[in-house]
């Protein structure tokens, strides 16, 4: 019996479709900036296993997908950063370098493999003012995008960035980020990760030598607190509503009254 014959392209458009289906398996993670840093926020029921780690001084990493994948990528990154800074020096560790590390692994490892890496990275810096931060988004394939502001990936990715692209803006605060990040992962109706299923961390350009901090236990409830009643005071107040039976009277002029307009739904699709 002939084998069968598949051409080149078919093979890369195949393994691009099986990363990509299970990458979206995952849950999102979001990063983006805040007025001191960096925020890193990710639905994570597991204690044990990270998708938010440190990799040099002011270097974090976040990734979606496989575990045992994406975990390889960030041992090999610690090794490069510390054996550069060690011959080197500290400073001479970038981001960059690192996505530019990742993005050759990433690219032969799909070309090479019969199986492409099922994992999406984010590689970011914090500057010593927010126009020096910089936020590095690498796909299964080893391509690079330099993200502004903002990176998401894993799951839903579009329509969580389409909701972050609602609530994000410069200058935020920590609570005022976390809340936009929040909102970004919820889904329109649903309920929100419990704190004990959220993994969250920073990299604080305000922190001496090692940036790179994790959020948890009564930090990060407080900040969720702050956030909440950042919320409520956004919130529109309620309409009041006209006592029963009560029929208000036409203006002059005016036809006869009609029933209520349907409310119009300002919130993005999920």
């Amino acid at each position: 019996m002939p084998f069968g014959y598949a051409s080149p392209e078919q093979i890369m458009r195949d393994k691009a479709d099986y990363a990509r289906k299970g990458i979206a398996r995952g849950r999102s993670v979001v990063v983006l900036q805040y007025e001191h840093g960096i925020l890193f926020v990710a639905p994570n029921p597991s204690r044990a296993l990270h998708k938010i780690s440190e990799i040099y001084d002011r270097i974090g990493f976040a990734a979606v997908g496989r575990y045992n994948e994406f975990e390889a990528l960030r041992l090999g990154g610690i090794r490069y950063a510390d054996i550069n800074g060690y011959t080197y020096d500290r400073s001479d560790v970038t981001a960059r370098g690192l996505a530019n590390l990742y993005a050759q692994n990433l690219g032969q490892i799909f070309t090479e493999s019969i199986k492409s890496f099922e994992v999406e990275v984010v590689v970011a810096e914090v500057g010593d003012t927010p126009e020096t931060d910089a936020i590095y988004r690498l796909t299964f394939d080893g391509s690079v995008f330099d993200e502004h502001g903002m990176a998401v990936m894993g799951g839903q990715a579009e329509a969580v960035t389409t909701r972050l692209k609602e609530h994000y803006r410069e200058g935020m605060t920590l609570a005022q980020a976390l809340e936009a990040a929040l909102a970004a992962l919820t889904e329109p109706g649903g309920e929100r990760p419990p704190v004990g299923q959220l993994e969250v961390a920073v990299l604080d350009r305000n922190r001496e030598h090692r940036k790179f901090q994790r959020l948890v236990g009564s930090r990060l409830e407080t900040l969720l607190a702050e956030a909440a009643a950042g919320r409520a005071a956004q919130a529109p107040p309620a309409e009041s509503e006209s006592a029963p039976g009560a029929v208000s009277a036409p203006e002059s002029g005016a036809g006869p009254a009609t029933g209520p307009e349907g409310d119009i739904d300002t919130g993005s699709g999920g």
